[in-house]
């Protein structure tokens, strides 16, 4: 009766070597069947918010004619009963930062 052969160390690290790779390229061949998700939307801001928005929109304007673009702006906003636009206003600047 013949003997089995053994697989040395090196030809069972490359064939385990081999075995992760192909396992690689399936699963990323599996990823990219999937379509990329739709993009977010922006969501409806209020008439205030957009007009709030355009407030300092106009401001970061006038520094920048003015050279006070130094990344810099103070403002205050006092009103009755006014909506927080906080949110409306981090979501229009967030690809500023």
């Amino acid at each position: 009766m013949p003997k089995p052969l053994r697989m040395s160390r090196a030809s069972t690290w490359v064939a385990a070597w081999a075995v992760l790779c192909v396992a690689g390229i399936a699963a990323t061949a599996a990823l990219n069947a999937f379509p990329a998700p739709d993009p977010q939307t922006e969501k409806p801001v209020s008439a205030e918010c957009a007009e709030y928005i355009a407030d300092i929109e106009a401001q970061l304007a006038k520094a920048k004619v003015e050279g006070n673009d130094d990344g810099v702006l103070g403002f205050t906003r006092i009103g009755v009963g006014a909506n927080d636009c906080s949110d409306e206003v981090l979501d229009h600047f967030s690809g500023d930062r």
